[in-house]
């Protein structure tokens, strides 16, 4: 088996997709709708054809209220791998990021978080190498 495709809720489909694409810079894979309901997915632009993060829609009460305590908690709803936390930290925040925690070493990575302005916290880790 393997994993093809990963949620993340958010409060707002354009909102989120700007995000992902032009400030973390992944691409939109899918993107189709049946009625109210739009299936809306990016990539990464290092991994086309790898794992989807779908942009769900926070619109389920359970789904808002799991977004907003985890948000509230601190905690990521997502998180990225990268080998370049640094290079990736400036970049992002040159595109308007607002990030919580700049790279911060912590056992075994390097970690920073920032806000998705979609109601999320996204981690991006650099592991170390041994």
């Amino acid at each position: 088996m393997k994993i093809k495709v990963t949620s993340v809720y958010v409060d707002n489909h354009e909102k989120a997709l700007r995000f992902y694409t032009e400030v973390l810079g992944f691409i939109k894979k899918s993107d189709f709708s049946n009625g109210p309901y739009r299936w809306l997915t990016v990539a990464s632009s290092e991994d086309p054809d790898g794992t989807e993060l779908q942009l769900a829609m926070n619109d389920n009460p359970a789904a808002k209220a799991y977004q907003q305590a985890i948000f509230q908690q601190g905690q990521p709803a997502v998180m990225f791998f990268t080998d370049d936390i640094k290079g990736d930290f400036e970049r992002i925040k040159a595109r308007g990021a607002e990030f919580t925690m700049p790279p911060t070493e912590v056992t075994g990575s390097t970690i920073a978080q920032l806000n998705d302005t979609c109601g999320n916290l996204v981690q991006i880790t650099q592991l170390k190498r041994w």
